[in-house]
């Protein structure tokens, strides 16, 4: 039973988002499997410690003995115990465009995954489910392709210095007016890596005496920027408005710990599409909150923009809303537009202040030019400034691709979490065995997928990742659908009872709170 929010006129279209129940034998299965697992590998660790079974992970010199022990703790045991039995279903190598088929290069290990051997054979047309490709502009032909080229011929490869020295070209100008029109916000600024452009930007937005409220599930980025940045972190559980709304208000009342001063600034930090669930932020009833409680919103766009929206320019456009609402819009390049870089967009007052304080924009190297030429001419094309509708099909096949795959993946019997019109398609598997049989089956059947597990998940919530693409057509899509129904039968992964709680529902934990206060 799918829940649809129009929450008081705040949502101007349907939003479904449901995540189906565990079942409870699985979830006791699923303990039980990691319990097994854990208990070999402690009787592992006891036959490396006498000499029984070869030690080849990194351990302590006998020197150091005394020391404090750097490999002891339970994520190298897990690395050591469970990771390694699967890591064949990681770091594969291919050898082609990462389009929607891909090249990959053979390798066998003949020591459990410790190291792998290529054979020199390649594994031709793979169907790619794994890749960020959303619009399909990873490829190694047509317009952005041969942009790219010219512009490597009349600028080279590299830059060699940063924006404020020698290393502002008139590319990198060009782009960022063409992003702020994209996004429609005042003022732009490119960055050469998005990871950094969120990492780095934070700690120049807030600092100490500042809050910060994180959403659960953000990425490992603005995780590490808002750490870095040396505020206060409070984290309310995802996608949950009570949560954030008793954050704002106790943050408001209460102020700052021990002194009691009002907070300098609190800044809401959320993403547009969750890269694990599937979920789409609640951003109507997040601005609502902002508004209200006179904070900042910190959006980052990475999976969404492009991805989203009639017209491709992200969740803010999905809802109907306008850029004026949110403070800082983040995104990244590395998806929608196959490039490489992020961005981050607002008022000139805003860019202008990062463009001297920002880490990102004052220390690193500026963006390789043929980077810079491709995402001008993939935006360019999403825009229809290239005199075609071939973004504009593109955006619109990624939102069809995408509500056939799921619902027929639902109509299969699997448990498949996020919102109906997330790129971002996560096929619950749960047990710890399940993972690596999985992703080899998959592969067995020319399908490349991306299996997903601890620490990038919680422990017992294990899964398979597809995203979704501009490029797949149908074809590709009913294979690889026809090849995962079979091996969800070999496998028995269709835990689906048609139980679905909606996120909205979810029972709400006061206890939050008071660990995150501590």
């Amino acid at each position: 039973i799918n829940h649809i929010v129009h929450n008081g006129g705040l949502y101007k279209r349907p939003f479904n988002e449901a995540f189906e129940e565990t079942p409870m034998l699985v979830a006791v299965l699923t303990y039980v499997g990691y319990g097994v697992l854990t208990l070999f590998g402690y009787l592992r660790d006891f036959m490396r410690q006498w000499k029984i079974e070869k030690c080849q992970n990194a351990t302590e010199r006998e020197e150091q003995k005394d020391f404090v022990p750097l490999y002891q703790d339970f994520e190298n045991f897990y690395n050591r115990n469970l990771y390694m039995r699967i890591r064949d279903s990681w770091n594969r190598p291919i050898c082609s465009v990462p389009g929607a088929k891909v090249d990959m290069m053979e390798r066998v290990s003949h020591d459990y995954n410790w190291t792998f051997t290529y054979t020199g054979r390649v594994i031709k047309d793979i169907i790619n489910m794994g890749s960020y490709n959303y619009l399909g502009f990873a490829q190694k032909s047509g317009a952005c392709q041969e942009a790219a080229a010219k512009v490597l011929s009349q600028y080279g490869a590299g830059v060699c210095s940063t924006r404020q020295e020698m290393g502002n070209l008139d590319k990198h100008e060009e782009l960022e007016k063409l992003v702020a029109r994209f996004l429609g916000v005042e003022s732009a600024m490119a960055y050469g890596m998005g990871f950094a452009t969120n990492s780095m930007n934070i700690p120049a937005l807030v600092g100490k005496g500042c809050l910060i409220l994180s959403d659960e599930l953000n990425h490992a980025s603005l995780v590490l920027g808002a750490r870095l940045s040396g505020a206060t972190i409070r984290i309310f559980k995802h996608n949950n408005m009570q949560s954030l709304e008793k954050l704002l208000k106790d943050a408001i009342v209460h102020g700052q710990p021990r002194t009691r001063r009002p907070w300098k600034k609190i800044l809401i930090l959320v993403e547009g599409i969750y890269s694990m669930e599937g979920s789409i932020v609640r951003l109507p009833e997040v601005i609502a909150l902002k508004k209200k409680y006179k904070s900042y919103l910190y959006l980052d766009e990475a999976h969404s923009i492009g991805a989203l929206g009639p017209s491709g320019r992200g969740v803010v456009e999905y809802f109907g809303l306008s850029p004026e609402d949110v403070d800082v819009m983040m995104g990244t390049f590395t998806k929608s537009f196959g490039a490489a870089g992020g961005y981050i967009g607002g008022k000139k007052e805003l860019i202008d202040y990062l463009r001297t304080y920002s880490h990102s924009a004052v220390y690193a190297t500026s963006m390789s030019p043929p980077v810079v030429e491709q995402i001008i001419t993939s935006v360019k094309c999403i825009m229809g400034e290239d005199g075609t509708t071939v973004g504009e099909a593109r955006v619109q096949q990624l939102a069809e691709n995408t509500r056939y795959f799921r619902r027929r993946l639902k109509e299969m019997g699997f448990i498949i979490y996020g919102n109906e019109d997330s790129p971002v398609v996560p096929l619950m598997l749960y047990m710890p065995a399940k993972i690596g049989a999985f992703g080899r089956e998959m592969l067995k059947r020319n399908i490349g997928v991306v299996v997903v597990g601890f620490p990038a998940t919680p422990i017992i919530e294990s899964r398979a990742r597809f995203c979704l693409s501009a490029a797949h057509t149908k074809e590709m899509l009913d294979t690889a659908l026809k090849e995962i129904n079979e091996v969800g039968d070999l496998l028995q992964l269709k835990y689906s009872r048609r139980r679905l709680v909606p996120l909205l529902d979810r029972p709400f934990d006061e206890t939050t709170y008071e660990e995150t206060e501590d």
